[in-house]
């Protein structure tokens, strides 16, 4: 069997076991998800963050650059404990970043009520439009999403960074596990125990998933080219997930200093950080972080952090102020390049095909 047929790419009609991660926050574009299925992977809108409205419109802009498989990747948010002295707190740390950046300071009366979007009301519209693939990470689906995605032949795809996770995302029912190692860019998708605990590399993960579990693994975590790709599929991943190496494509919505900042990177230069959003995720290491971080343990949880970080986050993208962006990135962010995204997958399976030769 050729390296490119599995399990993944016969379930969903693709021709490479390629998937583009859904990185939530605008650089998965319609046309970097378009891009990347009609070259043959499985492109992914990351929707976390967009309004069910928004959702729709991009699905719908997604369906007119491409009539091949696609996915959508949503966040699943549990119930959390509003603090409003915790909250305080911390705002009166991020004003004068704000005053820097010449935004209005923080008040209780100009507080965010709103922390994140309805994940029912998302997924809602993703059962209207009948999209071929959803995604999630941080967690499980309830028993009515499982069985109202499988109703209609919406194939299931789960976020496990230990073999526990993977164990009880199967038994919930879903279709394939995407098994993150700690070398990822972006949150931790850690859902049982402390996220310290579960900081797995991928080469010692993906087997270990793969030995654990019936349905088909996907890799994911420091893949940048066909070299790893290649690796994932000798320990058995069915498919690989590869985020950072599509973020400096052309078609990527990624704030154009944020790219350049990937490309001028070193391996050293990603840490796991929780000052944006109150959960883990690795990115390039900035003034935030460092201004923040100290304070880690006392942050609001996610999604409470997430938002009340945005304003701040908006603003530095508009003035180009990369010191205060929240920049997510793999560790293997020296191999980025620039080019088109079906550049990348072509390189991609050329590199793997003079591996399997």
């Amino acid at each position: 069997m050729k390296w490119s047929q599995t399990r993944v790419t016969e379930t969903l009609g693709i021709e490479y076991p390629i998937i583009q991660a859904g990185m939530a926050g605008g650089a998965t574009t319609p046309e970097l998800v378009a891009a990347v299925s009609n070259a043959g992977g499985l492109g992914t809108l990351g929707a976390g963050y967009m309004t069910p409205d928004q959702i729709r419109v991009a699905i719908r802009e997604i369906r007119t650059l491409t009539s091949r498989p696609f996915a959508v990747n949503l966040l699943l948010t549990d119930p959390v404990t509003v603090d409003q002295q915790q909250i305080a707190r911390i705002q009166e740390k991020l004003n004068p970043i704000r005053r820097e950046l010449g935004l209005p300071e923080w008040t209780a009366q100009t507080a965010p009520t709103q922390f994140a979007e309805s994940f029912d009301a998302q997924v809602a519209v993703l059962l209207e439009e009948l999209v071929p693939v959803l995604s999630f990470t941080f967690g499980m689906l309830s028993d009515e999403w499982v069985a109202a995605c499988k109703e209609r032949r919406i194939h299931l795809m789960g976020t496990a960074t230990n073999v526990r996770e993977a164990l009880l995302l199967e038994q919930s029912g879903i279709d394939s596990i995407v098994g993150q190692g700690s070398e990822a860019g972006g949150h931790r998708g850690t859902f049982t125990g402390e996220w310290r605990d579960s900081l797995i590399g991928t080469m010692a993960l993906i087997p270990q998933l793969v030995d654990a579990v019936q349905i088909p693994v996907i890799a994911a975590g420091g893949i940048m080219d066909g070299r790893g790709v290649a690796a994932a599929r000798m320990l058995g991943a069915a498919a690989v997930q590869l985020g950072t190496a599509f973020l400096t494509c052309n078609e990527s919505g990624a704030h154009p200093q944020y790219q350049q900042a990937l490309l001028d990177s070193t391996e050293q230069q990603t840490t796991l950080i929780r000052a944006f959003s109150g959960k883990p995720a690795r990115g390039l290491t900035n003034r935030f972080h460092e201004h923040l971080d100290p304070d880690a343990e006392l942050l609001p949880p996610y999604p409470i952090q997430n938002a009340l970080t945005r304003d701040i986050r908006q603003a530095a993208a508009r003035q180009n102020r990369t010191e205060f962006l929240s920049m997510w990135a793999g560790q293997g962010t020296r191999l980025s390049r620039q080019g088109s995204a079906g550049e990348l997958i072509q390189q991609i399976v050329e590199q793997v095909e003079h591996l399997y030769l």
